[in-house]
């Protein structure tokens, strides 16, 4: 017995001693708050470019639906005044061969007043001038027609694009979906609690005369309103929305979408800020409304409310006037 005991008790260590130094299995740990965080803000980000990618696709389809309807409003008159003017060639040239060609050149020659040169020279004008003038409305229509050609093409290519990016919308619900899981991991809900009551802060406004007053007095009302993607009020907004519905209020139209509200807006640098300037973020990914004492009341991010933050709560990208 005491041989076995000796056999097997450098076994019995061995064993002990991979136990104690073999890897412990790893624990399935919760990810940390602050990693839960990186993650949404990462995710939300992403969301938000997707989404003005989207808007800035269904402003530029609007804007050629427009320009479409307009051609073919156009082309409809331009046609009728093309066959009137064919028309009224088209009856010389019947009536000359009625009369005959001599006949005809014989009433030129004898009837009406004035010299023959004048009457035959008045003919011949008024003859270029109207195949002068089918002429010109065949070119203008050829023209318009092509326009029109190009434009069902970008209008079908951009529908098309439209459809791909509806559809698309599917796997957009799922990624939100997702970011709100991992909102209520972190936070315990879905979407935050708004800091203020939807329209509560609407009678703090600055007296602000003119347009801009107007927009700033909008978005202070929508303060405490949910992000929206792809919205423009009144119940809910993202970025480019809000600031677009504020400046609607003023009676000025500005698209909905951060890159082409870029566009279209006079630049100014940052000591030239006023209310109802615009401010942008993140490469013209985000957008805000300026409000005065270094405030800016924006449409943050998913799951989260319209709210009024200093005009530093990310690095701007440049600064702008509406016009």
């Amino acid at each position: 017995m005491s041989s076995l005991r000796t056999l097997l008790r450098p076994l019995v260590a061995a064993g002990l001693v991979a136990v104690l130094v073999a890897p412990a299995a790893p624990a399935s740990a919760e990810p940390s708050v602050a990693e839960l965080t990186r993650r949404i803000d990462k995710s939300s980000t992403e969301l938000a470019q997707v989404v003005e990618s989207y808007n800035e696709l269904r402003e530029k389809i609007k804007d050629n639906k427009k320009a479409a309807a307009t051609l073919q409003a156009r082309i409809g008159p331009l046609q009728e005044q093309t066959e009137r003017s064919r028309a009224d060639v088209g009856e010389i040239a019947v009536t000359a061969y009625k009369t005959g060609g001599l006949q005809t050149v014989d009433a030129l020659l004898q009837g009406g007043s004035g010299s023959v040169v004048e009457r035959l020279g008045t003919l011949d004008q008024l003859t270029r001038q109207r195949q002068k003038s089918i002429e010109g409305f065949t070119t203008n229509e050829r023209q318009l027609v092509d326009q029109k050609t190009r434009l069902d093409t970008t209008l079908a290519r951009q529908a098309a694009q439209a459809k791909e990016l509806n559809s698309g919308k599917k796997k957009i619900e799922r990624d939100l979906a997702k970011l709100y899981d991992l909102r209520r991991a972190a936070y315990g809900r879905a979407t935050e609690q708004p800091k203020q009551q939807a329209g509560s802060a609407a009678n703090d406004a600055p007296r602000i005369s003119g347009g801009a007053g107007a927009a700033v007095r909008y978005a202070y009302g929508a303060i405490g309103k949910p992000y929206v993607w792809a919205a423009s009020g009144p119940n809910g907004y993202d970025c480019s929305g809000l600031t677009s519905a504020a400046w609607r209020a003023a009676g000025k139209s500005l698209p909905h979408n951060t890159k082409m509200q870029w566009s279209a807006v006079a630049k100014i640098n940052r000591s030239e800020l006023r209310p109802g300037d615009l401010v942008f973020y993140r490469s013209l990914g985000h957008v805000a409304l300026y409000v005065g004492d270094g405030q800016v009341i924006h449409a943050p991010t998913f799951g989260r409310h319209v709210e009024k933050r200093p005009v530093d709560l990310m690095a701007p990208y440049g600064y702008g006037r509406v016009r």
